[in-house]
């Protein structure tokens, strides 16, 4: 067949050359895409005739592929397309500029500098000026009154400066972010067959006609039609909404969309549409993302997404109908149609679209409400400074003086009001600490791009940040603990257990030759052992590690697989069973030259052997195999093989006699029984030499790692015990999956969380467990509330059915070399070398990340605390305040800009990993911070006030207080600012270190970065001191009072000494600053605001309370939270952000966490579907780990076991929604809880409706 069918292609190449062209356009294919099912396979035959005469005029083959000639390739891009959306514009750096501009404290600043501008050029006659009382006279000279534009000048030039910073470092981190998106996509490939060789090329040179292999796992990255599938199901929910997976058949379903997951199985398929012009594609542009009307579309995409889920239920019969009726008309109205068919629910869904995927990082909650405190009290503090200052100047100039207002004089009054008014905003400015969020940014952003040299690819910033509090890490053993290079150490063929790899000649020839083509056959053909890439290396493997063990062991016999499946190509495979975790289990059936059937079948050895009723013996005939005979094997083959660590795999076989007719292949059950055993393999994958170091120093800094796979019981022990997670004598559980749930569950098959509360402490080692068993373990230990704090779990994982526990998990690793791209879409951060111990590098790293902010925070608050006092004091007492409006922006911009870049770039410590995880309610600010911070302040005051009222006396100068509207600066003023900026430069060595250590310049040298920003603020100082001038207000020191400030600067660290010295237990009244939100202080009222919202959140609840209007106000520390969350989530909970992935190809478009492998867990057995309509909503609101967001339990009682966070409660029921309801609508949930008792039939454990009836 396929020879024939390649000549047709070869002569009807030729034809077509012949034209030029290819026969078939862009529209035809396009349209071809938008049918699906019976209709697409109608449209082919009327057409094309079949799927080989579409092969023919795309000039490919279906076995063979595209030839691969550049030629060739470029005129596929030209004629259809490149596999790529173009990326949305980044914002331009004017963008930024105008962004930052935004910020309300800087327009309050450029208004007031631009009144006093103004007010400068006036100058009212002389003789006037004498009456408007003492302060507005003596002013000494023409040249000086000349000057007083200078100070509004200065203002708007810091302005400037500051937007600039800020502006540029916006758009490094977007560059950053877009490098690093940049090194995501290359690192995507797909497997092509192009010239008859199977090769892996990137994403974005698939091409239309190009041959492509799926298989379990992929995300599909154009679309095409099947040309070969074995038991191929795909989840569409992407596209379509549907959860259920639809399986791919060349009879009924050939249609493969982009963006959509191969759930099972694995097939060829001949790609016909890419980039813009694939269904992905298409969607996209009509959401006008090409466009640049860049703001929103990404939000509403997202929206639309959120809504074809959450409203599937109502959806469901409309839909297709929809559907159907548009297939009608023409293509582009096509997908408009389900797109808008749920308009109505904008408002209501947007809400809930917009709530992050999880709660948000511990870090930002403190930090935002430690944020919003400072600046509450920073405004108070300004006010009462402008309102001193104005009550002030009334009072002593018409009443101490007793001068009437004079018309003439009211320019001059105004001047002194707008004065005021500056320094009023100053302590503002100064008060707020905008750097904060920056410097997290700059921390994690820094951190990132360290991590991808530790084999970190971080795809969400905050996990970094949140691994530094992990407590709990639950690691797969294959390829993470171990070396994932696995061999056949061990056999039991022909009644004889071989401890080594035994000889052919030992073997009865029958029982090899059937093994071998069993080995051949029944393994993916995407599978191969590669000869080795360096002279004397291994030979690398290509594919399912398990399988190439076994293709190893057929070369070790001395056979070759590969003549055996190039006479079996994989299209005369009569039917596969793919493996999955139901089955864990994969089975080929071949048909025979006689019309009989052979399947063979491998699997873990304990499920087959318990199908298997014969084994073949010395001879290579069958025997009659018994329970009695497999429990004697289990004992004396199998255990001892596991107890060394090995991964026991049986293969057996079973032929279907012609006589029987053709079996139903439907029925699992019956096929997958009677089976005849060949061998049981042990296969051993060494532990990775680095990983029982790595493991003892999580041990040490207080994080349990736990061990899930789905190995045997006895060789997952033995793989626990060499790397430590096992130590002998502790008396820790090593659970199996069937006794985990048994434990866990109650008697009517629900769990408890107390019941699993009683296991988790103890339990090392899962064994045997399904994916669910994981999300179970996961979501059981983040919701437990028996420890003293909230766990923080990290959870690892490769295959397609660990997405649901990555998402559920706070950090997901995924596998970066065998992961699937279903487990890299769930997870956080990729580890490029599949490595344990790179996840003990990102926990060091997430501590540091922690650290450098509280560096950072010890620095600025000390700044914040002695700049408002002064200013304020200075203020009240002197008319005037100390520092100037410009001073007071410099100080601003090295304390908070240059000292978030300096502090927020230490590289880690392993000294990092020798103490316990944080947790989640520590205070970012500890005592023996507050200790550092209060002492510095008030050294630092009296040091300034010394300077301020008795300066003049010690250094013999001019007095500087009292001095009129226009006055030069002084020289008593400049010490006074030049001697704040050093206290503040040596301050920063000594906020290197929060532990209370003694020597703070420990590895100073070893971060360039802080060591040129310090030599840098330093020399600018004695430029703006020497050349600033009136714009700064300050005169030329001489080099004695330099050495005099920089000795009062310098004795700040001696200062620390003696701070460090004092024991923090005996500061008893010292408070910590900075928690979380604790569950404590949410009033009742709130809580029921709250019910709308699937999570507390910090920032919103601050808002609650009646200071919007102040937070406005606040905007810059909004505008870069929100540039640090547009990093970190997914579904920013702002507008109009640039969202971190910039989609800039298919395979990015659909991967986002709308994408629920959750809804689509084929073994979970919903309830019966008699009930069909009551459940409709039911299983929508089913475990979403997405959407049960751990938030602390409502402090209503509830009755239920678990906590109850705060959900779409129904307010006329008392009832506390389970911690799995998803954010549906009031509605859905109304008609969800009074239907939950009524339905007849129990729910099976592990239905989402368990956990409702739980806390019901």
């Amino acid at each position: 067949m396929a020879n024939n069918s390649y000549s047709g292609v070869k002569n009807s190449t030729m034809e077509a050359n012949h034209n030029g062209e290819f026969n078939c356009t862009l529209k035809d294919l396009r349209s071809l895409m938008e049918l699906r099912g019976t209709e697409g396979i109608t449209r082919i035959e009327e057409s094309y005739r079949d799927i080989q005469g579409l092969c023919n005029r795309l000039k490919t083959s279906p076995v063979d592929g595209l030839s691969g000639q550049p030629a060739d390739i470029e005129k596929r891009k030209t004629v259809f397309g490149q596999n790529l959306i173009p990326p949305k514009k980044p914002k331009t750096f004017l963008q930024l500029v105008w962004e930052a501009l935004q910020d309300v404290t800087l327009i309050i600043l450029e208004v007031a500098a631009v009144i006093s501008l103004g007010l400068s050029f006036y100058h009212p006659p002389d003789a006037q000026r004498e009456h408007c009382g003492k302060a507005a006279g003596g002013v000494e000279d023409e040249n000086e009154s000349e000057a007083g534009w200078i100070e509004g000048a200065a203002i708007l030039l810091s302005v400037i400066c500051v937007v600039l910073v800020t502006a540029f470092n916006d758009w490094s981190k977007e560059k950053q972010f877009r490098g690093l998106q940049n090194r995501i996509e290359q690192e995507q490939k797909f497997t092509v067959v192009r010239g008859g060789q199977v090769i892996q090329i990137p994403v974005a040179e698939i091409v239309v006609g190009d041959v492509a292999q799926i298989k379990y796992g992929d995300l599909l990255p154009a679309d095409g039609i099947l040309l070969q599938g074995n038991d191929l199901k795909i989840d569409e929910s992407s596209l379509t909404g549907e959860s259920d997976h639809v399986k791919k058949t060349l009879e009924k379903d050939p249609m493969l969309l982009s963006g959509t997951h191969v759930m099972e199985g694995s097939g060829k398929m001949l790609v016909t549409a890419v980039g813009v012009n694939s269904q992905t594609g298409i969607i996209f542009t009509l959401l006008g993302s090409g466009e640049d009307d860049d703001d929103d579309e990404e939000e509403k995409k997202k929206e639309k997404e959120e809504k074809k889920k959450q409203r599937k239920n109502k959806k469901q019969d409309g839909s297709v109908e929809n559907r159907k009726k548009a297939k009608a008309q023409d293509g582009a109205a096509m997908e408009m149609q389900p797109l808008n068919s749920d308009e109505g629910a904008e408002a209501e869904e947007k809400k809930k679209a917009n709530l992050p995927k999880k709660e948000k990082s511990v870090l930002q909650g403190k930090l935002t409400k430690l944020a919003v405190q400072i600046g509450k009290a920073g405004l108070v503090a300004s006010a009462i400074t402008v309102i001193i200052l104005v009550v002030r100047f009334v009072i002593d100039t018409f009443w101490v003086q007793n001068l009437p207002w004079i018309k003439e004089c009211t320019p001059v009054y105004i001047q002194f009001f707008v004065k005021f008014f500056i320094i009023g905003v100053t302590v503002l400015v100064v008060a707020v600490p905008e750097g904060l969020p920056l410097a997290v940014t700059i921390s994690l952003a820094y951190s990132v791009k360290k991590m991808m040299n530790d084999n970190n690819l971080v795809r969400h910033l905050d996990a970094c940040e949140t691994m530094g509090n992990a407590t709990a890490i639950c690691s797969d053993k294959t390829g993470t603990l171990t070396m994932n290079r696995m061999t056949v150490v061990q056999a039991y063929i022909g009644e004889k257990h071989y401890k080594k790899v035994p000889e052919p000649e030992s073997i009865p020839s029958s029982s090899l030759d059937m093994l071998i083509l069993g080995i051949a056959v029944n393994c993916a053909y995407t599978t191969k052992i590669m000869p080795p890439e360096k002279e004397g290396g291994l030979p690398s493997q290509v594919g399912n590690k398990t399988e190439c063990a076994l293709l190893g062991f057929a070369i070790d016999l001395k056979r070759d697989y590969q003549a055996i499946r190039n006479e079996v190509p994989e299209e005369k495979l009569y039917k596969v069973y793919t493996f999955n975790s139901v089955r864990k289990s994969m089975s080929t059936v071949l048909k025979m030259a006689d019309g009989s059937y052979r399947m063979f079948s491998k699997g873990a050895s304990e499920i087959l052997l318990k199908k298997c009723c014969k084994i073949l013996i010395a001879n290579g005939e069958p025997k009659v195999f018994r329970p009695r005979d497999r429990d004697d094997m289990v004992k004396k083959v199998i255990e001892p093989m596991a107890s060394e660590g090995l991964r026991t795999i049986c293969l057996a076989y079973r032929d279907f006699p012609v006589s029987d007719g053709e079996p139903d292949w439907d029925n699992e059950n019956d096929i997958l029984t009677g089976l005849t055993c060949i061998c049981v393999v042990g296969i051993e994958d060494p532990v990775r030499p680095e990983v029982p170091d790595a493991i003892s120093k999580c041990q040490h800094a207080g994080i349990t790692v736990r061990m899930v796979t789905g190995d045997n019981i006895n060789t997952a022990r033995a793989i626990a015990t060499k790397c430590g997670i096992l130590q002998p004598g502790d008396d820790f559980l090593c659970l199996e999956g069937k006794e985990f749930n048994r434990r866990i569950r109650n008697e009517k098959g629900e769990i408890e969380q107390e019941r699993i509360d009683k296991i988790w402490p103890k339990l090392r080692v899962l064994a045997r467990s399904s994916p669910t068993d994981k999300h179970t373990l996961v979501k059981g230990i983040i919701d437990s509330t028996v420890a003293e704090q909230r766990q923080v779990v990290a959870v690892t994982g490769d295959g397609t059915n660990d997405g649901p526990a990555l998402k559920k998990a706070d950090v997901g690793f995924a596998m970066g070399i065998a992961g699937t791209d279903v487990a890299k879409e769930a997870s956080d951060i990729i580890l490029t070398d599949d490595n344990f111990s790179s996840i003990v590098k990102a926990v060091m790293w997430g501590r540091n990340v922690y650290d450098s902010i509280s560096k950072f925070l010890q620095f600025q608050l000390t700044v914040n605390v002695v700049a408002v006092i002064v200013a304020f004091t200075g203020a009240c007492i002197t008319q005037d305040s100390p520092l100037k409006a410009v001073q007071m922006l410099w100080v601003n911009l090295i304390m908070d800009t240059f000292a978030s870049l300096a502090l927020a770039t230490e590289p880690p410590t392993e000294s990092l990993l020798l103490r316990k995880p944080y947790g989640r309610n520590k205070p970012l600010i500890s005592r023996t911070m507050m200790k550092n911070i209060l002492g510095h302040g008030v050294y630092q005051l009296i040091i300034i006030f010394t300077l301020l009222f008795a300066g003049e006396r010690l250094f013999d100068i001019d007095n500087g207080r009292n001095a009129p509207l226009h006055a030069p600066p002084s020289e008593h003023y400049t010490i006074v600012f030049n001697t704040f900026v050093l206290m503040q430069l040596f301050n920063e060595i000594n906020a290197r270190k929060i532990h209370g250590e003694r020597n703070v310049f420990e590895g100073i040298f070893n971060n360039l970065i802080f060591c040129s920003i310090v030599f840098g603020t330093f020399v600018i100082q004695i430029v703006i001191v020497q050349f600033g001038g009136n714009p700064f207000s300050c005169v030329a020191l001489s080099i004695d009072q330099w050495l005099w400030c920089t000795f009062l600067g310098f004795s700040s660290l001696l200062w620390g000494q003696v701070i460090s010295s004092i024991p923090t237990s005996r500061l008893k009244f010292l408070k910590t600053a900075g928690h979380g939100t604790q569950k404590e202080e949410i009033p009742d009222e709130e809580l029921e605001e709250l019910e709308d919202m699937d999570e507390i959140d910090h920032a919103e609840r601050e808002l609650r309370r009646g200071q919007i209007l102040w937070f406005r106000g606040l905007n810059r520390i909004q505008t870069q939270i929100r540039v640090v969350k547009a990093f970190r989530s997914s579904i920013s909970l702002y507008e109009g952000l640039e969202k971190p992935e910039s989609r800039s190809s298919i395979h990015n478009f659909m991967t986002h966490p709308e994408f629920r492998i959750e809804d689509s867990e084929p073994q979970i057995p919903l309830i019966d579907d008699t009930d069909a309509e009551d459940d409709a909503p039911t299983k929508r609101n089913s475990a979403s780990p997405r959407n049960a967001t751990p938030t602390p339990p409502s402090p209503t009682p509830s009755p239920s076991p678990s906590p109850s966070p705060i959900t779409t409660a129904v307010p006329s029921t008392p009832v506390s929604p389970s911690p799995n309801q998803n954010n549906n609508a009031v509605e859905s949930s109304n008609h969800l809880l009074p239907e939950c008792p009524k339905s007849g039939t129990p729910s099976a454990p592990g239905s989402p409706l368990h956990s409702l009836e739980t806390s019901l």
